[in-house]
């Protein structure tokens, strides 16, 4: 009886110390948490950015190093990272931007003014590296046309597009309501071809004509006229100077973008021209200052801001009906009145 009732308690005993330990894991998970909570906290603290303290830390290292530093090119990231927080903050009159002093907000206007500075600087650097590149093409092709005589065919410029060489069509190249070119008008694109087939650059190819209404012959107004005009050229520096068809594009202008007044007798010459543009790959905030640029780097240079006349096209009159010429007598207005594109 006796032996039967201390083994009931022995059993009763074993069965307590197999729950004993069994809540001991929420310790450890307890600790797990805590530190995780923790590690939050430090990363979100870490992730609040105090912008103005950074654009004063740019400005000290660019005082001290008088350059640009890896900060300013870091800037945009760290300002769009904690722009919706910062503007939150602003708004409501708090953080750190609401806090500033008056001496402080003068350093931000300084920071931010040099940056301003900075960024115009490179884009100069830049747009007269770029007008360096055009005034050495723009020299080639003028010592190719030299070399066969053409130079007079042929001006210069460099604007916000590029470089511009400006063919006048009159007697030149085209002939009057035509779009087939002259064999003068074949050599001066021969010589210009080697240059333009060199450069990595896009070019275009832009026909204008004068003010003149057009006869209806061969095209039905002057913007197919121009048009034609354009692609004879393209045609021609992709077919026999090698020049790919993907660098090339015709654009007609028909008489909308004249280089000197229709009043002007000149007009009737000179605004019937073809351009060939090589054109500039640069930023449009960048290639603005191309014609800054250019004056700064090639100011010896022999482009002109506008064509001049040739000695062929002041010695010739302008062309009237096709295949005539007035006398020399004719008049400039009636020269404006009967003549055409």
């Amino acid at each position: 009886m006796s032996g039967g009732g201390g083994h009931g308690k022995r059993k009763k005993h074993e069965e307590h110390e197999e729950h004993e330990n069994h809540e001991r894991w929420l310790v450890s998970y307890s600790d797990m948490m805590t530190l995780l909570m923790v590690l939050f906290l430090v990363l979100f603290a870490m992730s609040n950015v105090d912008q103005t303290k950074v654009i004063l830390l740019q400005e000290g290292f660019n005082q001290a190093f008088g350059t640009n530093t890896v900060l300013q090119g870091s800037s945009s990231v760290l300002q769009s990272s904690s722009s919706d927080s910062a503007g939150l903050d602003m708004a409501a009159g708090s953080g750190p931007a609401g806090q500033l002093t008056e001496e402080e907000k003068a350093l931000v206007k300084k920071a931010v003014a040099a940056a301003d500075l900075a960024a115009a600087q490179t884009r100069m650097l830049a747009a007269e590296a770029e007008a360096e590149n055009l005034t050495e093409a723009q020299q080639k092709i003028t010592a190719a046309l030299k070399q066969q005589g053409l130079a007079g065919d042929a001006s210069f410029t460099i604007d916000e597009r590029g470089l511009v060489v400006t063919i006048i069509t009159n007697a030149v190249i085209f002939t009057g309501d035509s779009a087939v070119l002259r064999p003068v008008g074949q050599r001066i694109l021969h010589a210009v071809g080697p240059t333009l087939k060199a450069l990595p650059n896009s070019i275009e190819v832009d026909g204008h004509t004068n003010q003149l209404p057009v006869p209806t012959r061969n095209y039905p107004s002057a913007w197919e006229l121009s048009t034609a005009r354009a692609s004879a050229v393209v045609r021609y520096l992709t077919g026999n100077e090698g020049i790919a068809a993907n660098r090339l594009r015709a654009v007609g202008f028909a008489g909308t973008k004249p280089l000197i007044s229709p009043s002007d007798p000149r007009s009737v010459r000179q605004n019937r021209r073809v351009e060939i543009v090589v054109l500039s790959d640069l930023p449009d905030d960048t290639s603005s200052l191309l014609p800054a640029a250019a004056k700064s780097v090639s100011a010896s240079s022999t482009a002109t801001a506008t064509p001049t006349p040739t000695a062929s096209e002041t010695a010739e009159p302008a062309e009237t009906e096709e295949g005539a010429t007035p006398s020399a007598t004719t008049s400039d207005h009636s020269t404006e009145t009967d003549s055409h594109d």
